[in-house]
């Protein structure tokens, strides 16, 4: 550990790695809480596996036809956002199971995204390493794009905060209320998908659900309320992400895989402690 601690002070891709743990921490808890509340978990899944596909064209187009400025990131923003819009629609308008249309989508995600990464000439372990994560590899450029969606992730949930709340809690009643419930049901679906963006490149495609929602989960053992909820949960995501690092560092293990471990063996013992 102490090992991890001097590198830290040396070492620019560590301390880019462990500010990106840290900030997306911020909107891990704040969004978690809301799709642990409305129990949209696999929803984040078939959004996270869309990302995937969205990565695979922007690389595709980066290097067959030039495209600089589509980078794998902003391909997954784009990918992430359409999954959360259709989706949702789908499950709106045509009244199908939000569970065939979320399998639907997992699997044409990544298939599209495979596709696109075998007909793309060159080696494509970057980008597959995505599927798994590796916050090692964080730029200067992910966490500036990391800052400007915790700024918009947060500026949403504090403006509509209790819209929100009521949507997740009796869509029902916030409808006879007045409430557009069809739009911050969407707005919610977008944050999730931003959040997912986030996570991809800390934790990787297969384990953001994990991370979005196990530190939620604990939070919400132990808080009443959905705003003290969000701020345990964002401190448990940060800890988590740094303890991750830092454990993983001497032995050189995989820290998105480290750092989901964790998350589990401290979920279990929140349900250990809960029971006692």
């Amino acid at each position: 550990m102490g090992e991890f601690f001097q590198a830290l002070l040396h070492h620019s891709f560590l301390q880019h790695a462990l500010l990106a743990g840290l900030l997306a921490s911020v909107s891990c808890g704040i969004v978690g809480t809301y799709v642990v509340t409305r129990r949209i978990t696999y929803l984040a899944g078939g959004i996270a596996h869309c990302v995937l596909g969205g990565m695979g064209f922007a690389r595709y187009m980066q290097v067959v036809h030039g495209w600089s400025f589509l980078t794998p990131m902003l391909g997954a923003l784009l990918a992430a956002l359409a999954a959360a819009f259709i989706i949702g629609w789908v499950n709106i308008k045509a009244k199908e199971r939000i569970d065939t249309v979320i399998s639907a989508f997992w699997g044409m995600g990544m298939a599209v995204g495979i596709l696109f990464i075998s007909k793309t000439p060159g080696y494509g372990e970057d980008l597959m390493s995505y599927l798994f994560g590796n916050i090692l590899l964080v730029t200067q450029r992910d966490l500036q794009l990391i800052v400007g969606l915790d700024v918009l992730i947060a500026g949403t949930a504090l403006l509509f905060h209790k819209q929100f709340v009521a949507v997740c809690f009796d869509e029902e009643f916030a409808r006879l209320r007045g409430i557009n419930t069809q739009f911050f049901y969407f707005l919610m679906l977008a944050l999730t998908a931003l959040t997912v963006v986030l996570l991809v490149s800390i934790v990787g495609i297969v384990m953001v659900i994990v991370l979005l929602t196990l530190p939620a989960a604990i939070a919400g053992r132990f808080c009443l309320r959905m705003g003290s909820m969000m701020a345990l949960a964002a401190g448990i995501c940060a800890v988590l992400t740094s303890a991750g690092l830092a454990v993983s560092y001497q032995p050189d293990l995989p820290a998105g895989a480290t750092i989901i471990i964790l998350a589990g063996v401290t979920y279990l013992a929140s349900l250990a402690f809960n029971k006692r």
